[in-house]
């Protein structure tokens, strides 16, 4: 309900109180009946700006109050009860402008946001005896810069020009899970494509780069994935900027999340422009040699184990951006893309077969089971599958290419892995997927094919051991599966 006049007058006096007496506890309980009251809308919209004003002056002599406690050394108690009373004017902010535009500017024509970030500087740089009492009030002062936003363009604009980046990079960084929560909260509220693209330039990078940091080590935190997803990945220059000054743990959070994305939104709504799928696709033929260390125990450190990790993720985000999605099927002309594939796959698999080690093929299906054996947890895991994958992705209604994949040798190589493999689990049907998309209106790769029969292991009798046969039809060979129906 409304305000009456007796309520206007009543917490009229409790401010002008809490601004000429000493503090104490009873000034406490007047500011948080006023914050419960302005959980009304009626009564929050009633609420004049003489009172307003004065809760200002409450803030300011709070921070000088803050501000000479710590020079003087205050009792305890004294500075406990100015940073609870801090958190509550910070509440009474917070609640005023829930779905009140009319509050909203009012507060942000009084001053209120360069006054809360003051104390919010102060209580993040300053070391107080008890961290944690300083965190309620950062946190109700966060929130109240978030309301405050919300849905108010100049409200916006000018948090983001009093926080960005360094108020806003302290604040991720703090030692409190609800801070940086509410922080994400803030920073989602004020981005737009402009702020996004701020954020790519040298000097600003190390926020963007916390926020992709926090996604890898706190990801029950909503928010920063939310800003990820729905705004770090739609700009080219931010993810190329992030991608070369991040460690290779956050550069595989980011492919996890942007493959997350793909799978989930379909490449049509993602909204990943071309430019990112290129710069991927460039990434992976610069480092993609990164994966052979695994196998000669080069990769003993955590670094070089992780480039190899990263290299696998870039593999699976490729993989998923040409599964016959529109949108990125240009893939299929990125220069030497298909070259660099077909011979990793080669060296991947010639490493398999010299000796033992990461790569070899296995019969130890543990991994399909789910039981806890040390192989079933390789990084490398489906990675000779998914190389396969991304050459039959490649070469589907794409005839340069499976003419491209002929010249290079690749279809015996393809041939050869059409085994069931513990540590490629489906490479037997990729493998078939692949041939299906060289064979389709090929009639050079047809022939190869054909001309294989009776060649030793590299032929197309290990299709047959699978139910698929070549066969001649009106002038041309044809994939067929000889399987009958149970």
């Amino acid at each position: 309900m409304a305000a009456s006049t007796d309520d206007k007058q009543k917490i009229s006096a409790a401010l002008a109180d809490i601004l000429n007496e000493k503090l104490c506890s009873g000034h406490l309980q007047a500011l948080k009946t006023f914050t419960s009251a302005l959980k009304d809308a009626g009564y929050r919209d009633a609420v004049g700006e003489e009172v307003f004003s004065d809760l200002l002056k409450v803030l300011a002599r709070l921070y000088d109050g803050l501000q000479g406690a710590g020079r003087d050394g205050d009792d305890p108690q004294s500075l406990t009860l100015q940073l609870q009373l801090t958190a509550e004017c910070f509440r009474s902010q917070r609640n005023s402008c829930v779905q009140s535009p009319r509050n909203q500017k009012l507060l942000r024509e009084l001053g209120f946001i360069d006054a809360s970030f003051k104390l919010l500087s102060y209580l993040q740089t300053t070391e107080l005896e008890s961290k944690d009492a300083a965190y309620e009030p950062l946190r109700c002062g966060i929130q109240f810069l978030g309301n405050l936003a919300v849905g108010n363009q100049t409200s916006k604009d000018e948090v983001w020009e009093r926080s960005f980046p360094e108020v806003l990079l302290q604040l991720l960084c703090t030692d409190d899970e609800k801070v940086v929560n509410y922080t994400s909260m803030v920073l989602h509220t004020c981005l737009d494509e402009a702020k996004v693209e701020d954020l790519s330039k040298p000097h600003n990078i190390k926020l963007a780069l916390k926020v992709m940091e926090l996604c890898r080590t706190q990801p029950d935190l909503d928010w920063t994935v939310i800003i990820a997803t729905q705004h770090f990945l739609k700009s080219s220059a931010l993810v190329e900027s992030m991608y070369s000054g991040m460690s290779n743990h956050d550069r595989v959070t980011l492919l996890e999340l942007l493959l997350a994305q793909l799978r989930e939104e379909g490449s049509e709504g993602c909204g990943v422009p071309p430019s990112v799928a290129h710069f991927l696709a460039s990434s992976f033929q610069k480092g993609c040699g990164a994966v052979l260390t695994l196998a000669t125990g080069s990769a003993s450190s955590n670094e070089v184990l992780q480039e190899a990790l990263t290299v696998i993720s870039l593999l699976d985000v490729l993989c998923e951006m040409t599964s016959d999605h529109k949108q990125f099927m240009f893939l299929q002309d990125h220069p030497d893309l298909l070259e660099t594939t077909v011979e990793l796959l080669g060296q991947v698999h010639a490493i398999g077969k010299a000796s033992r080690n990461i790569f070899s093929a296995t019969q130890n299906f543990s991994s399909f089971t789910g039981e806890d054996d040390p192989a079933s947890h390789s990084p490398v895991i489906s990675f000779k599958a998914h190389l396969i994958r991304l050459i039959g992705n490649l070469c589907h209604s794409n005839a340069s290419n499976q003419n491209k994949v002929r010249e290079l040798d690749g279809i015996p190589l393809i041939l050869d892995n059409c085994n069931i493999d513990g540590n490629n689990p489906f490479i037997s049907q990729w493998a078939i997927f692949a041939i299906r998309n060289l064979l389709e209106n090929n009639s050079q790769n047809q022939e190869l094919v054909a001309s294989l029969e009776r060649r030793g292991p590299v032929d197309y009798s290990a299709l047959k051991e699978l139910g698929f046969l070549v066969e001649e039809r009106d002038g041309s060979l044809l994939l067929k599966s000889v399987r009958k129906d149970s």
